[in-house]
């Protein structure tokens, strides 16, 4: 049941008067006076949605008279350091935000049956998904829960946020495996944008079997570009159910899906205090690869980037594999045991690959040039690329440069899709 919804081009501040009535609303219709309450925002990675800030609002509202505890769903993503706490959250106190453990802090509730996978996802994957969920979530008792995120288009689900929170953000690592495999057996450009993807689906049964004990809502926002270049926030949706993910995700299809001709060449930008690792910063791959013209480039621009993997044993084994090819990548699957481990990696590898299709270039804070190449992307100097595709003076889409090369520019490819419209339509 979607409680309330406001859409419109609407200020930070207006978001958060919105926080305070769903605050109001979940004393209501959940719980008139709780004790223990538990917040789930996104993690840093999200950050530019403002959701830190809202989680924020909402601690304070509750602990005046709670005990309120913040979990990020992390998923496998490294935990949040103090430093990047109080940047993205303000005056929580550090002792309330919580570390989401994916390997050790987990409890099995169940799984999704192998013959449900099978259904919904046309015979691609043949595997049950299991449930395995963070161990405080499901293990003590909370009198209110609140799922606090950004709808936005996404590789794996179609669109982010909602009960993403929960099976990927607080998920295991045989869940966050079962689950990643599976979407890129379904194939990533075919997820893109959609409204209930086979993974979707699958979650969405596994809320509706496991989680009906979860005394929780969902606070959702969308964002968008205005005519100034600016990304700035267009709805909120507050409510208990799937019918507030689907007029989230409906309006973020409606504003964050931008059609194009094929493009030549993309310089998109991935903000040096948000992406560390091309395992988030290869969004601007995902996002942009349904524009990319047959033999464009992609050059990434990406000043906080130092590492590949957000885990060591992933790190090694993108550095050991590569993005180097669907065909290549499912072939070593079949044989090589740490691929077969960590499934959510060879997935991510699949994700990450042009397909020989198009160059994808890196402009890299602090990984060299041996180590960008040696996972089969191509290198570009930092300072060099700054020099030419200044953000400062660049405008997001058509950009002409003072040599006469065209470039289409892309400020926070995380925050949207880019495609044609044959490529939309062709699904």
């Amino acid at each position: 049941m979607l409680w309330f919804s406001e859409k419109g081009t609407t200020s930070l501040e207006r978001v958060l008067e919105l926080a305070r009535r769903a605050a109001a609303e979940a004393r209501e219709r959940i719980c008139r006076d709780p004790k223990r309450v538990l917040l789930l925002p996104p993690d840093i990675t999200r950050a530019h949605s403002g959701a830190g800030k809202i989680t924020e609002e909402l601690y304070k509202i509750f602990a005046e008279s709670a005990d309120v505890y913040v979990i990020p769903t992390l998923g496998q993503h490294l935990p949040h350091t103090p430093e990047q706490n109080r940047w993205m959250f303000g005056s929580i106190p550090e002792e309330k935000i919580l570390k989401h453990d994916w390997r050790g802090g987990v409890t099995k509730l169940g799984e999704v049956p192998a013959s449900f996978v099978e259904e919904v996802s046309k015979g691609k994957a043949n595997w049950s998904i299991p449930v395995c969920l963070n161990t405080t979530l499901v293990e003590e008792k909370w009198d209110l829960i609140i799922n606090v995120g950004h709808v936005v288009p996404h590789e794996v689900l179609g669109f982010a946020n909602h009960n993403k929170n929960y099976f990927i953000g607080l998920g295991g690592k045989e869940t966050i495996c079962a689950s990643h495999m599976m979407a890129a057996c379904c194939g990533i450009e075919n997820n893109l944008g959609c409204l209930l993807t086979p993974l979707r689906q699958c979650y969405n049964k596994a809320e509706e079997d496991f989680l009906g004990f979860l005394p929780d809502c969902y606070f959702e926002v969308t964002m968008a570009y205005d005519e100034n270049g600016v990304l700035g926030h267009t709805g909120v949706f507050v409510g208990a159910d799937l019918d507030v993910y689907l007029e989230a995700a409906k309006t973020s299809r409606e504003q964050n899906v931008t059609i194009v001709p094929p493009l030549k060449k993309i310089v998109a930008v991935m903000q040096g205090d948000e992406f560390y690792s091309t395992w988030v910063a290869n969004k601007a791959i995902y996002r942009t690869r349904m524009a990319m013209a047959d033999g464009g480039e992609l050059l990434i621009i990406a000043p906080g980037l130092r590492r590949f993997g957000e885990q060591p044993d992933v790190d090694e084994l993108i550095r050991k594999y590569g993005y180097s090819g669907t065909e290549n990548v499912m072939r070593l699957w079949k044989t090589e045991p740490v691929l077969q481990d960590l499934t959510h990696g060879t997935a991510h590898l699949i994700h990450g690959s042009s397909e020989g299709r198009f160059r994808i270039t890196y402009a890299p804070g602090a990984l060299s040039k041996e180590e960008i190449e040696s996972v089969c992307f191509g290198y570009a100097d930092l300072e060099e690329t700054l020099k030419r595709y200044d953000p400062k003076k660049m405008k997001n889409g058509f950009n002409v440069m003072p040599d006469g090369e065209e470039v289409y520019y892309i400020s926070t490819p995380s925050a949207g899709l880019w495609s044609t419209k044959e490529k939309l339509d062709g699904r």
